[in-house]
């Protein structure tokens, strides 16, 4: 329970770096299971559902980027599990770890973004959007409306939050792309093309940073690719144990 709601939390404490992963928007901590086992050999690993997923609690305030960081460092503190950390934010969960690392940065060991959502994102996605994709769309939140607190419906409003928070910190950063995405031929070549420059973008946040390309996944190279992504990981944790912190 964390002030009074249930949180479904998975973790491993280990001798080593504290890995915090951060999932995708509606995903469960299960998203994780091919990348937990070699995690848990490098350090202390934590995982949880956020509102609203797996036998967590629904939301009852806007999941905005702002509450799930708010939410976190409050699930860590309970869990007396200290950092610095190792961040692993994966889809949505990439904008939540962005959040974070800007605004809570001695508490930052290094970031992974795994298939991140870019705060450009959000705005390039609905500008290029094809009519099939409004359709689709529509038809989509009128037989399946959004819970109103879900972090996708305030997806917008944590891309904004950013603007006013300090710079991403100086330290050691990795960008995992999936090179296959999913659903091509739905996807018109000018939010592909945006979608990759805002990956780019993301690498240039930090001096540190490292391109990490997974040729065979799409959106989930930790299932798809688990060697590669715990390497990433692994190779981030190192170099965050080995570099001065500025």
């Amino acid at each position: 329970m964390l002030d009074g709601r249930r949180v479904e939390v998975q973790y491993a404490r280990r001798p080593g770096p504290t890995i915090v992963l951060i999932n995708g928007a509606g995903g469960p901590l299960d998203g994780w299971m091919r990348v937990w086992v070699p995690l848990t050999k490098l350090g202390t690993v934590v995982a949880w559902n956020r509102p609203g997923i797996g036998a967590s609690d629904p939301p009852h305030v806007d999941q905005t980027s702002e509450t799930v960081t708010r939410q976190l460092l409050a699930l860590l503190a309970a869990l007396a599990i200290p950092g610095p950390y190792v961040l692993v934010g994966h889809s949505l969960g990439g904008l939540h770890a962005l959040h974070f690392a800007r605004s809570h940065p001695a508490h930052i060991a290094a970031v992974v973004l795994l298939e991140a959502t870019a705060p450009q994102d959000m705005a390039a996605m609905a500008e290029h959007a094809s009519p099939l994709q409004r359709g689709l769309q529509a038809l989509v939140d009128r037989w399946w409306p959004p819970q109103p607190h879900s972090e996708v419906v305030h997806a917008r409003t944590s891309a904004a939050q950013l603007a006013g928070l300090p710079p991403f910190p100086r330290v050691p950063l990795a960008v995992v792309t999936g090179m296959r995405p999913a659903l091509a031929w739905l996807t018109p070549g000018a939010q592909r093309a945006a979608r990759c420059r805002h990956q780019r973008a993301l690498v240039e946040l930090s001096p540190p940073g490292s391109h990490v390309l997974a040729h065979r996944s799409g959106h989930f190279p930790q299932l798809s690719e688990p060697a590669l992504v715990a390497q990433a990981i692994s190779d981030l944790a190192r170099a965050a144990s080995s570099q001065p912190r500025v």
